[in-house]
């Protein structure tokens, strides 16, 4: 069994959390990890990923990642209904 994401400071990664990443904002739209999927990215196209969450991060566009960055904070925890 995969582990689920943690950020650094050991809290799960989360649909809706407000993060930074390298100092840019972002937003988790779907976790993986947990089944957790907005609308607008629903499982039956991101599932295949396996694991990790899915942040839309301003200018970047839509990241995937499977580990937590080392610069990666948790900043408000909004989820999404």
């Amino acid at each position: 069994m995969s582990t689920k994401m943690r950020y650094p400071d050991g809290q799960l990664a989360s649909i809706g959390d407000e993060v930074s990443v390298a100092g840019r904002p972002g937003k988790v739209v779907c976790s993986i990890d947990n089944g957790e999927y907005s609308d607008d990215y629903p499982e039956n196209v991101w599932a295949y990923l396996q694991k990790g969450v899915m942040i839309e991060i301003g200018t970047m566009g839509l990241v995937h990642y499977e580990e937590p960055e080392a610069d990666m904070i948790l900043v408000r925890r909004h989820p999404l209904v």
